[in-house]
């Protein structure tokens, strides 16, 4: 498992991208209005606009599995709770997001 991408809650997308444009020194390499993403040398920084729809208060990590389901099913057996349940975000990639017993939220990611 790796630390896949960071996903970052955003209530403007506009001006979200100006921001981290500036911050990461580069133009996204996904601008859509439903995700802008930034290829960063270890980790995607993703700015999602309906991150606070989903129940997320700041940026969440993702972390990259082999199979979706099967580490959401481990995890939530070890005391996990669903935030968001698996969803395909485009050419066959799968995400959920989970919440630990503390109420820290974390995601998956596969494909």
């Amino acid at each position: 498992m790796r630390l896949n991408n960071i996903a970052i809650p955003v209530s403007d997308l506009a001006s979200a991208k100006a921001l981290y444009s500036t911050l990461l020194g580069a133009e996204p390499y996904v601008d859509e209005p439903y995700y802008v993403g930034f290829k960063t040398d270890s980790v995607e920084v993703g700015l999602d606009p309906s991150g606070h729809r989903a129940g997320h208060t700041g940026p969440v990590a993702y972390w990259a599995v082999e199979d979706l389901r099967s580490a959401l099913e481990g995890l939530v057996a070890a005391g996990a709770e669903v935030l968001a349940e698996p969803r395909d975000v485009g050419g066959g990639r799968l995400v959920a997001s989970v919440k630990d017993s503390d109420g820290n939220p974390f995601g998956l990611v596969e494909g």
